[in-house]
């Protein structure tokens, strides 16, 4: 199994957390996001849309992040990171797509660096733009999570004792909002869930600076 990737990707760390959490072996393939190699005719051969992840077993290839998480939880069903119940299933699927569709597609690189080459936008107006769909999808995040609280979830995960897709999903988001010196005090229970996730050891081994095309300090 190959999976081409870039250690910044939140998409790509939503499913090395993934991989790490179900025990899977695979080759790390990067691709260099920053020199647009996703865009180079070579990659485009392997995935027309031109983005990271891709994920490739034998003859199969898939490129959507929350597609490879299905395809995983089919495919490498222990242990499971969706639950059984039809609706613990649906609200861990909703938070995951909550960041997944609602948070991530306009604050990605590709959005972030259009606004700025071809809008003109200044960085102190890309932060704002960042900063601005942060707070708004975390708050949501967030609410989803006070909800589950109040239904006797306890948690150290985003839902329960397990991590499961949600906590996929939450922590590169979280970690990116970190990185972009986002104000998250407003968010405590989403803040709980990252500290625990990222100090268990699958968490740590899928973590951007954990990977081979990270920057050797």
């Amino acid at each position: 199994m190959d999976l081409y990737n870039y250690f910044y990707s939140s998409t790509s760390y939503r499913v090395r957390i993934a991989l790490a959490l179900k025990g899977v072996d695979f080759h790390y393939i990067p691709v260099n996001l920053r020199t647009l190699e996703q865009r180079s005719d070579a990659f485009l051969q392997r995935n027309p849309a031109g983005g990271v992840p891709l994920l490739v077993e034998g003859d199969f290839s898939l490129s959507q992040s929350m597609a490879i998480l299905d395809y995983l939880e089919q495919t490498q069903p222990s242990p499971a990171l969706l639950p059984k119940d039809v609706q613990a299933r649906a609200r861990v699927m909703e938070l995951g797509f909550a960041v997944a569709c609602d948070i991530h597609p306009i604050n990605n690189q590709r959005v972030l660096r259009y606004l700025q080459s071809e809008l003109g936008v200044s960085d102190a107006q890309k932060q704002a733009w960042y900063a601005h769909w942060i707070a708004e999808g975390l708050m949501a995040v967030e609410q989803l999570l006070v909800n589950e609280r109040a239904r006797g979830g306890v948690g150290p995960y985003a839902f329960g004792t397990q991590p499961t897709w949600a906590d996929c999903c939450l922590v590169p988001q979280f970690a990116n909002a970190l990185r972009m010196q986002c104000d998250v005090s407003a968010y405590p229970l989403a803040q709980a869930v990252y500290d625990h996730c990222i100090a268990q050891a699958a968490f740590a081994q899928a973590a951007p600076m954990a990977q081979p095309d990270a920057p050797q300090s």
